[in-house]
């Protein structure tokens, strides 16, 4: 994440952004004119009503002003909402892992597609190995929506979940949150079905975060399902889009 971070140095340079994130559990009307958004592309307005993304951005206290890094953007869902959020003084960097840029899907190809859209100019694209170093207090959020499991698969090559973690805990601004919404798995199944059914037992997570430091600062249900039993593939028709979902937020000290 070197490119990233060296980007980020450069924007907090010319922007003076103050330290810190605003926890307010409000939608604020800034993040409602985001999502509200006419440049945001049908397929991800049908997603609102499942994603929540009003009240999640409000959990994860973005505003105006803000550097966020939307790890794994995907389709740019996020990240478009987030630049619009942060407005022209903020930054989104659409951070797509090296270890999964030559997917079939071409995730990097899809995020430069999102960045490029007319109204993303403060929205970026970096490419870079998960665990790579960088410098300290630059950001104000860290995000990863349902791809956090993803980190300790195969297909990640060996990445350094761990190290990743604390890559992050550096480059987050004294008080910056990391914020972490995945699928479900049993509780006690640990990292048992991060690739098999892409899920993952959010004591795994907290206990992974916490060891570089983070301070757990709270969590959202409001993507929970207690109706989902835990035990079938994300994508299964019988379950997509309805999967027991938990919301971490975690905080840098300071």
């Amino acid at each position: 994440m070197k490119r990233l971070f060296a980007a980020a140095a450069v924007t907090l340079a010319l922007t003076g952004l103050a330290a810190g994130s605003s926890l307010a559990q409000t939608p604020s009307a800034g993040v409602q004119a985001a999502i509200a958004d006419a440049g945001r592309p049908d397929k991800d307005k049908a997603r609102d009503a499942a994603r929540k993304p009003a009240e999640l951005i409000a959990f994860a206290g973005i505003k105006s002003g803000d550097v966020v890094v939307d790890v794994w953007p995907g389709g740019g869902y996020w990240s478009r909402i987030f630049g619009k959020a942060v407005g022209p003084t903020g930054k989104v960097y659409a951070y797509v892992p090296a270890e999964i840029a030559g997917f079939k899907s071409d995730p990097v190809g899809v995020a430069k597609a999102m960045a490029a859209e007319p109204g993303r100019a403060n929205v970026s694209v970096q490419v870079d190995a998960l665990a790579s170093d960088g410098p300290t207090n630059a950001f104000d959020v860290v995000w990863t929506f349902q791809n956090y499991h993803d980190l300790h698969d195969s297909f990640m090559k060996g990445a350094d979940v761990d190290a990743f973690n604390r890559v992050i805990f550096k480059a987050l601004k004294p008080g910056g949150v990391y914020v972490i919404v995945d699928h479900a798995a049993e509780a006690g199944s640990g990292l048992k079905h991060t690739e098999d059914l892409h899920r993952i037992d959010p004591a795994q997570v907290r206990a992974e975060v916490e060891k570089a430091g983070f301070v757990f600062d709270g969590e959202t249900r409001i993507l929970a399902n207690p109706a989902d039993p835990h035990t079938a593939l994300v994508f299964d028709p019988a379950i997509r889009g309805k999967t027991d979902q938990f919301a971490y937020r975690f905080k840098k000290p300071g």
